[in-house]
């Protein structure tokens, strides 16, 4: 079963064209949203967390305090680094156990959606990777319009943290061009029938 890395910087449309591989049938693994949960639900990763960051780290109700880590990790590029060897290694476990119950399930390719899949070091568990790509103009617009809670400077900062376009093109094994002149469903279509054919 082939295990493809699905990358992109902000606003360039992983998550939709995660949800298009969905509706052909394909299991995705949202690393995002996987690391919240095993940072609050691998009994290993909370111990670790308490002990690097403070009791402080989970509140009276056992639930991870998200605003004091942030406070705590994300304005600190020594604790972020820290923070990020903890948990990386666990959802690499999580997504290990994952993806063994889909080869068992008989699926013939599962995805795995990263915002930060070459910084992580998790591409290494991946067969291939597929790039989401967009220029920064349209990115930028297209999470303005989606968070209007950020400004464009907190956009400029989020794409300051992350791998350069240029990189993730130069290292992935396929492109997907979403760049508003291109029609997405297509190349999706195009790479779900490439992985079927394995």
């Amino acid at each position: 079963m082939l295990r493809i890395g699905i990358t992109g910087g902000i606003g360039s449309g992983k998550s939709m064209a995660c949800r298009l591989f969905r509706v052909l049938g394909i299991p995705v693994y949202d690393a995002d949203s996987r690391a919240k949960w095993v940072m609050a639900n691998d009994l290993v990763l909370r111990a670790e967390l308490q002990a690097a960051f403070g009791a402080e780290t989970f509140d009276d109700a056992g639930q991870l305090n998200r605003t004091y880590l942030a406070q705590v990790a994300f304005q600190n590029p020594e604790q972020l680094a820290r923070l990020n060897a903890l948990v990386h290694p666990r959802v690499g476990h999580d997504f290990e156990q994952w993806a063994q119950a889909q080869q068992a399930a008989g699926f013939p390719y599962i995805l795995k959606e990263a915002a930060l899949l070459y910084e992580s070091g998790s591409y290494k568990q991946l067969d291939k990777i597929i790039t989401v790509f967009a220029p920064q103009a349209v990115r930028q617009a297209r999470v303005l319009r989606r968070d209007p809670h950020r400004t464009a400077d907190d956009i400029l900062a989020i794409i300051g943290k992350q791998m350069s376009e240029e990189e993730k093109l130069s290292r992935a094994d396929y492109v997907l061009r979403n760049d508003d002149e291109h029609l997405l469903i297509p190349q999706v279509l195009e790479l779900d029938r490439q992985f079927r054919q394995g």
